[in-house]
C-alpha cells in the first residue's frame, strides 16, 4: 500500500494564471474531493514572464510565480489538499525558459557578458556559429522590422538607470544591458562638453574619470581565463555600484550622463544621428534582428520555433540544480507527490535526465539514504512522450508512464467506424480534389518546416557532419550542401519524434530500426546520384565504429547525434501536428496529439491488447481524453467520430452545403476562397464544436466569434495559403467572410439544412462521450480529466481551451447528485436530460469514487477481456478487472447511430436483441450506476440487462457494494 499511496487514483487538471490563483484552488479543493479527485494536477507556477496565461514561459526556477500568489497562499492551497486527503502533482518545465522582455536575470546576465557569463552554460548556445559576424555573440530575433530601420525609426533606445549604474538599451518592453566594458564609449561621448571644468577642482568629475579607466580596463568578455573571469565579474558590478552612488551624490554627474544618454537616441529620420548607437550596439555580446531571421540565423536552440523560449543544458548539473531546487524543496516538504515532464524530447539525453531527477528526488525524500536509481521512482514521474503508432515507452526509463495522449487516440480509433473508410476517403478526395497520401503529405511538410522555421538548426548539424567527413579519405568529397539536403531528407522521413542514442547505454535495436528505416526511405525519396552519403550519415548516428577511426571521432559523432536526437522531435511536432493535421482532413478527430490519421480505427481485440500491455508495463501512466494541448476537445472528438457512422448522409448534407454557400466566397489571386480543404475542414469543426444550446443571437455572435478566430489559426497553421510567417491578408478576409456569412442570424439557408443535422449527430456524440469517459476511469492507468471537462465541453485549441470554468455550475450540479441515490429512475432521468451534461458528471463522480474505495484494483487489477455475441455484439466493448476476489466488470456500446435506428436510448432489448456478454462469475453484482443487483448461474448474460436503464454499465462483486 506505501507504493500506492504514492501513485495517483485520478488526476484534475488546473490552469494556472492571474485569472486563478492558489487561492482560487484552495477553494476548489472541497468540490474536487466530493468529486472523488486524488491529485490536483498543477500547470506550471513557477514565476513566469508577467501576464502569461499558461505558465510555460518561466523566468525564474526559484520563485513562485507572484501572479498566482505567494508562499503563504501556495502552502494554504497544499494543507486545504491534505486537509481533504488528496495530494498534487506539478507540471514541470525543464527544457526551456522565457528569456525576451525584462524577467530572465539569467538571460539578461548573458546578454551583458556573452561567453563570461556564469549563465552563459545554462543556455544552448553555438558561440561559435557558421556565420563568422556572430562568433561571441548570440542572435536576439526579436525585432518587428529590419534592424536598420527600427534603428532609425528610433524604436531602439539607451537609457540608464541610476539606481543601478546600469546602461540598457530598450525595444519596447524588451531589456538589452550594455557591456559594462564599452561604458566608456558612453561616457567619453560629451567630455568636450566638461573641457571648461577642471578635474582638480571638481572632485565628482575627478571620480567619473576614474571609473571611465576603470570601465575600460574591465577583461574583455571573450577572455575566460579563471582569474581574469573573475575579476570581471567581480569589479564591473563594483564600478556600477560606484556610477550609481557617483549620480546620486553629485547631480551634475548625473546630468552629465543623461546627456550623453541623448546623444546616442538620434532623432526619427535622420539616418547618421543614429550611427554612434549603431556603433555601441556593434561591440555587444548580442545581435538584434528582424525576427524573421531567426529561421535562418538564429545560434541558441529553442523550443520549437519559438524564438522567445530559449533551450536549457540540462545534462549540465549546475543547470539541473538551480532549475530543480524549489521544486525539490516542495517535495522534501510534502507539497508535492510528483511531477509531470514537459516537452522531454527537447533535452540532450531524457533518459539521463530522469536519472538524475529521480536521484534528487530520492534525496529530497530520504536526505539519509544513499540516492539510487531503482526502477520505481520515490515520486510520480510522468513524461510528455509522443509515441508513434508502432512505438513504446523504453522500458528502462525510471518513469511511470506518458501524459496519455496514447490512450486518448486508442478511445477515438474504438469509436470510429471501420466500414466507412473507403467511403470517407473517396469522398474527402473528390469534394478537395486531394490526391495525396499522408506519409507524403507529412513529408512534405516537414520539409517546410525545416527550410522555413528550422534551417538554421539543420545548417548546424551539416556544418558538424561536414567537420566529421572531412577525416576520412573516402567521404571528404562530400559537400556541405550535399549534406545538408541528405540530412533534410532523412529528418523529413524519420517515422517518430526522435531517437535515444546515448553515450552512457548501448546502442537499442528500436533506435537502430528508426534511423534505418529514416535513411532507406530518404534514399528512395532523394534525388541525389550519389546515395553513399545516406550511408555515412548513418553510420555517424549508429557510431559505426570502422567509419570514426579514433576517439575524438567518435566524440564529434555523438554530439552530432545527441543534437541530432534533439532536432527531429522539434520537425516532427511542428510538420505534423502543427501543419499535416490542418491540410489532411479526411475525418479531423482523428488528428489528435499523438495520433495518426493514417490508424482510421482500432479493434476491441486490440483496445484489450493494448490495455493489457499497458497495465503489464506502465500500470500507472496517465489516460487522458483532453488536455490544455488539444487539437479538440474529447467531447468535440466524439461528436466528429459519428461522421464516420453516417458517411452517405455526411457527403449529402457537404455537398449541398457547398452549392449553399457558393456566393459566400471570395475570390482571392483567381481562386475560390477559402479552399475546398478549409471549407471541408470548417464543416467537421462546426459539427464538432456546435453548442448544445444556443439561446439567441448574443449565443450566436459568441461562437461565430470563437469559430472565427480558430479557422484564422488553423488556415495559419496549414501554411497553404497563409502562415504566420508569410500571411496572406486577402485569404484571411475571406475565411472570416465565408465564416462569419455561414454563421449569420438572417436568412440563413445553410443553418437551416445544418442544425437538423448537426443536432442529430449531437445526440450520438454524447452517448460516445460517456462510453469514453467510463473506459477512462475504469481502463488500466491513472485517469486525468481536464478542468471542466466533467460536463459537457466542446472546446477547440488554444486559446479556446482556456476559457474560465463554471465551478458553480458544477459544485451545484454535484451536491444535487450526491443528494439522490443512485437508482433507475434516477438513471433514466439523467439520460432523458443528456443535453444538461449531469450524465457526465455522474458517471465521472461514480466512478472516481469506486477508484477510491478500490484503489488497489484499478492501480493493480488483473485485466480480462469478456467475448460478446449475437447480432449486436461488435457494438459492446466489455472486460473485468480483479483483485484478490473484488471484480469490476465494465459494458460499454459504441456505433450508436446503428444501434438507435428505432429507439431513443441505446438500452434495452429493442436495441440489444439477442446480445450475450460472456460472464464468467459467480455471485451476486451491483450496479454502480443504476443500484440494480445480477446474479446468474450461466456463462453469458443478456446485454440488454445490463444497459436497460442507463448508457453504461459498470458492476462490482458484491450485492453490499453500494
Amino acid at each position: 500500500m506505501a507504493e500506492q499511496q504514492r501513485i495517483p487514483l485520478s488526476t484534475y487538471r488546473l490552469q494556472f494564471n492571474r485569472e486563478f490563483t492558489f487561492a482560487d484552488a484552495a477553494r476548489l479543493v472541497p468540490y474536487l474531493d466530493r468529486l472523488g479527485v486524488s491529485h490536483a494536477y498543477a500547470s506550471p507556477y513557477l514565476k513566469a514572464r508577467a501576464g502569461s496565461s499558461h505558465g510555460y514561459d518561466i523566468v525564474d526556477h526559484s520563485e513562485l510565480n507572484p501572479e498566482i500568489g505567494d508562499g503563504e497562499s501556495f502552502h494554504h492551497f497544499v494543507n486545504t489538499l491534505h486537509d481533504h486527503g488528496m495530494g498534487q502533482i506539478l507540471d514541470l518545465v525543464p527544457n526551456h525558459m522565457a528569456i525576451f522582455g525584462n524577467d530572465n536575470a539569467w538571460w539578461l546576465d548573458v546578454l551583458e557578458n556573452g561567453p563570461t557569463s556564469a549563465y552563459a552554460m545554462f543556455f544552448d548556445i553555438d558561440w561559435r556559429p557558421i556565420k563568422e559576424v556572430l562568433r561571441g555573440k548570440v542572435l536576439i530575433p526579436v525585432l518587428g522590422d529590419h534592424y536598420g530601420q527600427v534603428l532609425e525609426d528610433g524604436q531602439l533606445t539607451l537609457e540608464f538607470e541610476v539606481e543601478r549604474g546600469e546602461f540598457s538599451v530598450w525595444y519596447w518592453e524588451h531589456r538589452f544591458p550594455i557591456d559594462p566594458a564599452t561604458y566608456p564609449v558612453i561616457l567619453e561621448s560629451g567630455m568636450e562638453d566638461l573641457s571648461g571644468s577642471r578635474s582638480d577642482q571638481n572632485p565628482a568629475l575627478q571620480d567619473l574619470q576614474a571609473l571611465i579607466t576603470s570601465f575600460g580596463h574591465l577583461p574583455a568578455r571573450w577572455d575566460q581565463s579563471g582569474d581574469r573571469l573573475a575579476e570581471r565579474r567581480r569589479d564591473k558590478e563594483i564600478h556600477k555600484r560606484h556610477l550609481a552612488e557617483l549620480c546620486h551624490r553629485a547631480p551634475e554627474i548625473a546630468e552629465y550622463v543623461n546627456a550623453c544618454v541623448e546623444r546616442f537616441n538620434g532623432t526619427a529620420g535622420k539616418g547618421p544621428s543614429f550611427d554612434a548607437l549603431h556603433r555601441l550596439l556593434e561591440q555587444q555580446a548580442y545581435r538584434l534582428a528582424f525576427w524573421q531571421v531567426a529561421s535562418d540565423d538564429i545560434n541558441y536552440r529553442r523550443f520549437f520555433d519559438i524564438n522567445e523560449l530559449a533551450g536549457l543544458r540540462q545534462e549540465e548539473p549546475v543547470v539541473f540544480e538551480h532549475t530543480h531546487h524549489l521544486v525539490l524543496q516542495l517535495m522534501q516538504d510534502g507539497s508535492l507527490d510528483g511531477v509531470r515532464i514537459d516537452h522531454p524530447d527537447g533535452l540532450y539525453d531524457p533518459a539521463d535526465y530522469y536519472r538524475q531527477l529521480q536521484k534528487a528526488g530520492s534525496r529530497a525524500l530520504s536526505p539519509e539514504k544513499t540516492p539510487t536509481v531503482s526502477p520505481v521512482p520515490p515520486f510520480y514521474l510522468v513524461v510528455e512522450k509522443i509515441l508513434g503508432t508502432h512505438e513504446h515507452l523504453p522500458d528502462d526509463w525510471p518513469v511511470h508512464g506518458t501524459t496519455g495522449y496514447d490512450f486518448a487516440n486508442l478511445l477515438s480509433g474504438l469509436l470510429v467506424f471501420p466500414d466507412s473508410e473507403n467511403e470517407l476517403t473517396r469522398l474527402y478526395n473528390r469534394f478537395t480534389g486531394n490526391r495525396r497520401e499522408f506519409d507524403e503529405l507529412l513529408f512534405e511538410k516537414k520539409k517546410l518546416v525545416i527550410k522555413t522555421q528550422l534551417s538554421s538548426e539543420l545548417a548546424v548539424l551539416a556544418n558538424m557532419l561536414d567537420q566529421i567527413a572531412q577525416h576520412n579519405r573516402y567521404t571528404r568529397d562530400f559537400t556541405l550542401n550535399g549534406l545538408r539536403n541528405a540530412l533534410m531528407v532523412i529528418v523529413a522521413s524519420f517515422p517518430v519524434y526522435r531517437t535515444y542514442v546515448s553515450g552512457s547505454t548501448p546502442l537499442k535495436e528500436e533506435d537502430r530500426r528508426y534511423i534505418d528505416w529514416a535513411v532507406a526511405w530518404a534514399k528512395k525519396r532523394s534525388p541525389a546520384t550519389d546515395i553513399s552519403i545516406f550511408d555515412f550519415a548513418k553510420d555517424v548516428l549508429l557510431g559505426e565504429e570502422t567509419m570514426l577511426e579514433n576517439e575524438e571521432l567518435r566524440r564529434q559523432a555523438l554530439a552530432f547525434t545527441m543534437k541530432f536526437q534533439q532536432y527531429t522531435a522539434p520537425v516532427m511536432a511542428k510538420g505534423m501536428e502543427d501543419t499535416a493535421f490542418y491540410v489532411y482532413n479526411r475525418l479531423i478527430s482523428l488528428n489528435e496529439v499523438g495520433g495518426d490519421p493514417r490508424r482510421f480505427c482500432l479493434s476491441v481485440s486490440a483496445f484489450h491488447h493494448t490495455n493489457a500491455e499497458r497495465l503489464q508495463h506502465w500500470p500507472a501512466t496517465m489516460l487522458s481524453t483532453s488536455t490544455h494541448d488539444t487539437k479538440r476537445s474529447e467531447d468535440v472528438r466524439a461528436r466528429i467520430n459519428v461522421i464516420s457512422e453516417l458517411p452517405n448522409e455526411w457527403q449529402r448534407h457537404v455537398s449541398r452545403w457547398s452549392r449553399l454557400n457558393r456566393t459566400k466566397k471570395m475570390m482571392v489571386d483567381d481562386e475560390s476562397a477559402p479552399s475546398r480543404n478549409d471549407e471541408y475542414f470548417l464543416y467537421q469543426t462546426l459539427v464538432g464544436a456546435w453548442p448544445l444550446h444556443l439561446e439567441d443571437n448574443h449565443g450566436l455572435e459568441a461562437f461565430r466569434g470563437r469559430i472565427r478566430d480558430y479557422m484564422l489559426k488553423a488556415v495559419k497553421e496549414a501554411k497553404v495559403h497563409t502562415s504566420w510567417i508569410n500571411p496572406n491578408e486577402e485569404y484571411e478576409k475571406a475565411v472570416v467572410h465565408f465564416v462569419e456569412s455561414l454563421l449569420s442570424d438572417t436568412n440563413n439557408r445553410f443553418l437551416s439544412d445544418f442544425q437538423p443535422f448537426v443536432e442529430r449527430v449531437s445526440r450520438f456524440g454524447l452517448f460516445n462521450s460517456l462510453s469514453q469517459v467510463t473506459l477512462k476511469l475504469t481502463s488500466p492507468g491513472v485517469p486525468d480529466i481536464y478542468q471542466g471537462n466533467e460536463l459537457w465541453e466542446f472546446a477547440l485549441v488554444d486559446p479556446d481551451n482556456r476559457h474560465p470554468v463554471d465551478y458553480a455550475l458544477r459544485k451545484r450540479l454535484l451536491d444535487d447528485l450526491i443528494g439522490q441515490r443512485p437508482n433507475t429512475n434516477l438513471a433514466r432521468d439523467l439520460m432523458d436530460h443528456i443535453d444538461d451534461g449531469r450524465i457526465k458528471l455522474f458517471i465521472t463522480w461514480r466512478l472516481l469514487t469506486l477508484r477510491r474505495r478500490f484503489p488497489r484494483l484499478f492501480l493493480e487489477g488483473e485485466y480480462t477481456p469478456l467475448a460478446t455475441e449475437g447480432a449486436m455484439s461488435e457494438h459492446l466493448c466489455a472486460f473485468a478487472r480483479e483483485d484478490r476476489g473484488q471484480w469490476l466488470v465494465v459494458v460499454v456500446p459504441r456505433w450508436f447511430t446503428r444501434l438507435m435506428t428505432d429507439s431513443n436510448r441505446p438500452t434495452g432489448e429493442l436495441v440489444w436483441i439477442d446480445t450475450q456478454v460472456e460472464w464468467p462469475f459467480k455471485g451476486r453484482f451491483r450496479n454502480w450506476f443504476t443500484d440494480e443487483v445480477f446474479e446468474t448461474e450461466s456463462d453469458r448474460i443478456p446485454a440488454a440487462d445490463l444497459i436497460h436503464n442507463f448508457p453504461a454499465a459498470v458492476l462490482i462483486s458484491g450485492a453490499e457494494n453500494t
